[in-house]
């Protein structure tokens, strides 16, 4: 796009709107294809490249996949006593979003910014806030209370918990309560639901039931495509790579060999995947895996099970590790932290505790961006009139100072922002944008500026840029700067 841009002088700009809309539709279309920066980093500098595998190589079919979670998760509940009538629900892919906050107590999704003023609130399907949270904020870090679906895994229990308080709201043989629902003398509080919720999770992960439903019919569940191994030859050419997934052998075995299996004479010569990787680690029970992690076992790739004690040899190229942590994953590669570049979906496992703890460079990969730049694009206006409207209120409060008697009635002005932001929201979905709500930056997005370096729609997208590239991150400046860079600059704030 940009090369196109260069061709073209203003004078023809000028003259043809028509290139100007072409110019625009392309640079739309480039976006889901770029690496944005937080953090400036240089490629070149990077030794070793770490990889997660669900959500990050293998790239699960949305809503198919989050469906069948939905409907495991729910049959699970239906088959240890829950209501048969909670059948009737099936999933909606408009409705959750990564990053909201369940409130074990009420029974609330929340979605909240970095500091816990509640931005979005609903009990079921209904928004409710000043009833439950007259203040609209939340103590975050009350984590027995609160608890973030930071994961894409938790999509499916996110739309559970919003069935569960709809159906037990509307249902006549319940009596609704502030803590649950009382049925005669049985009281199911929000707190049990949400533990039966995490237990049938945790169900669906320990019996492998959702991992075989997947392996059963992979063409409908995982995206095979041709251009990974394109990747991981180029990465293995200039750096060493790893794999570090809390995934077991087996199941990572079948969905690698899926991703990296492709006919002979195809443009990607066929070889065994563990091919690929310098280190393959399964099980690796992240984020403890950043900390003290667990002992390091061989797997035993004939029949996937681990060999007994715990390995203290050097690498061996071609055997599957089981455990260990990110020091140990330093030592066999003879790396530091800050020569690796991790590349997750994990807000908090993934990306949050590498970057602490470790020091790694980061990469997180946000599938959802795809669609939060096109909306972004489409309803570009609204954002501008939110920016209008802000500045308009900084003019009434420019001249005011202590001496000022009268108040500026901004009523008018926070009703349109209320509503401009609400029309926004509506766009992404009905919990509104990953990101923002607004010009509100929610956690989710919060995390995300704080923590890694680069992100992007896809690790696939680092084929767009040479292994020299400097991703440069923009110049911010400090509140104070910035007001003296507008002064200095003429520029009415």
């Amino acid at each position: 796009c940009l090369a196109i841009i260069k061709a073209l002088d203003i004078d023809s700009l000028n003259r043809s709107p028509k290139i100007i809309i072409i110019i625009f539709f392309l640079i739309l279309i480039s976006f889901p294809n770029l690496v944005f920066v937080n953090r400036s980093l240089t490629l070149e500098n990077i030794k070793c490249y770490g990889f997660d595998m669900d959500y990050t190589l293998a790239v699960y079919k949305s809503p198919e996949y989050e469906s069948l979670g939905f409907e495991l998760l729910r049959d699970r509940l239906v088959s240890i006593g829950y209501p048969h009538e909670l059948l009737g629900y099936t999933y909606d892919p408009t409705f959750p979003t990564r990053g909201l906050v369940y409130d074990t107590t009420y029974g609330n999704l929340l979605k909240i910014d970095s500091n816990g003023n509640i931005l979005v609130c609903t009990h079921g399907f209904d928004g409710q806030v000043d009833e439950y949270y007259p203040n609209k904020f939340i103590q975050r870090d009350d984590t027995d209370r609160f608890y973030v679906l930071n994961t894409l895994f938790n999509l499916s229990e996110t739309y559970l918990y919003v069935c569960l308080v709809d159906f037990f709201t509307k249902n006549t043989r319940y009596k609704n309560c502030q803590k649950g629902f009382k049925h005669g003398d049985l009281l199911m509080s929000h707190r049990s639901m949400f533990q039966d919720v995490r237990d049938a999770m945790d169900h669906l992960h320990d019996t492998g039931t959702l991992k075989e439903r997947t392996l059963k019919n992979l063409d409908k569940y995982v995206i095979k495509d041709p251009r990974l191994p394109v990747l991981l030859i180029r990465i293995k050419e200039v750096a060493k790579m790893f794999l570090a997934t809390n995934s077991d052998f087996n199941y990572t075995e079948a969905i690698m060999k899926y991703l990296l299996d492709f006919p002979t004479g195809s443009k990607n010569p066929k070889k065994p995947w563990r091919s690929y990787f310098d280190l393959v680690v399964v099980d690796t029970r992240k984020p403890m895996f950043f900390a003290g992690g667990t002992v390091l076992r061989q797997v035993d790739t004939d029949t996937g099970k681990l060999r007994i004690g715990t390995y203290t040899g050097e690498l061996q190229h071609g055997t599957v590790y089981s455990g260990g942590s990110s020091d140990i994953v330093c030592d066999l590669l003879d790396v530091r932290g800050k020569d690796i570049l991790y590349v997750g979906d994990h807000i908090f496992g993934d990306i949050l505790k590498s970057k602490k703890r470790q020091g790694w460079k980061t990469f997180l990969v946000v599938p959802e961006l795809v669609k939060e730049l096109h909306v972004w694009a489409d309803k570009a206006s609204m954002f501008e009139e939110l920016k209008h409207l802000d500045i308009f209120l900084a003019e009434l409060y420019q001249h005011l100072d202590i001496g000022s008697q009268e108040c500026p009635d901004i009523s008018a002005i926070q009703n349109r922002i209320k509503m401009v932001t609400y029309g926004m929201d509506l766009c992404y979905g009905k919990m509104g944008s990953l990101l923002r709500c607004g010009s509100t930056k929610t956690l989710f997005a919060s995390q995300l500026l704080r923590y890694a370096d680069i992100y992007s729609t896809s690790c696939l997208n680092l084929l767009n840029y040479p292994f020299s590239y400097l991703f440069r991150a923009p110049l911010v400046l400090m509140a104070e700067l910035s007001e003296h860079m507008l002064k200095t600059t003429n520029i009415k704030v």
